[in-house]
């Protein structure tokens, strides 16, 4: 008994300390700009596996970057970013419904002996909860990282603010394969800086990001063209940190 208990002590120990360190390194992230994420890695990992590793990526100052791309990611992801805390629980519980039925559609086809069709799975992730999943967790879909997750977004909630957590995004979401923030995704689709990105060009940028790489193999979607100007009457509103 007394094994049982030492080790769960030590567990729960280990857990705590890997709660420090995470919560450790965001708080350095108020003065020290994260060069790399583990998603990132991970991602340069498979590229160089595969041996055609390519890296894009440049750090812009928020101030630097055009406020037509921080209102077409809001509008586009998170249209609540600034006033919500890291989480909307009505918009992940929306998603699990819209899955769920999806699924139940695709049960019923296949039943019925009809083709498939994929089911596309969505998210209700807000901007805060994407940059704590890509920041320092894996990509595994388990309860216990969905539950890591929860409380570094807290923590980025807590520690950094709402134009600190939207800076950092920005400078390391993936807008492509190998392509890593907004000034490498501007000089990747549109041989420009990410300060000059006009309201449609910060639209489509926008629009890519749940699917960045399937989209950058398919830049005159009709899709993407669609998207973007509904996205551009959307950024009217969306309101900046």
């Amino acid at each position: 008994m007394r094994k049982v208990v030492h080790w769960l002590l030590l567990v729960a120990l280990s857990l705590l300390m890997l709660e420090l360190f995470f919560i450790g390194r965001i708080a350095l992230m108020v003065v020290i700009d994260p060069q790399s994420t583990s998603f990132q890695r991970s991602e340069a990992w498979r590229l160089a596996t595969d041996g055609r590793l390519r890296w894009r990526q440049q750090w812009l100052p928020y101030d630097a970057i055009s406020d037509n791309l921080k209102r077409a990611v809001i509008a586009s992801e998170d249209d609540d970013f600034i006033n919500h805390d890291g989480v909307e629980w009505e918009a992940i519980e929306k998603a699990w419904d819209r899955n769920a039925k999806a699924e139940e559609a695709a049960a019923k086809r296949a039943e019925k002996n009809l083709p498939a069709r994929q089911v596309k799975i969505r998210g209700g992730s807000t901007i805060t909860q994407q940059l704590a999943k890509n920041l320092l967790l894996s990509g595994e879909r388990t309860l216990p990282r969905k539950g890591q997750e929860l409380v570094l977004t807290y923590a980025l909630e807590k520690l950094l603010d709402k134009q600190r957590i939207l800076e950092i995004y920005l400078n390391n979401v993936e807008w492509g394969e190998g392509v890593f923030g907004a000034e490498a995704a501007a000089r990747h689709y549109f041989k420009k800086s990410a300060s000059q990105l006009s309201a449609y060009e910060a639209g489509r940028l926008a629009v890519m990001l749940p699917r960045p790489r399937y989209f950058e193999k398919v830049p005159r979607s009709a899709y993407l063209n669609h998207r973007a100007q509904v996205i551009m009457t959307r950024m009217r509103s969306a309101e900046l940190p």
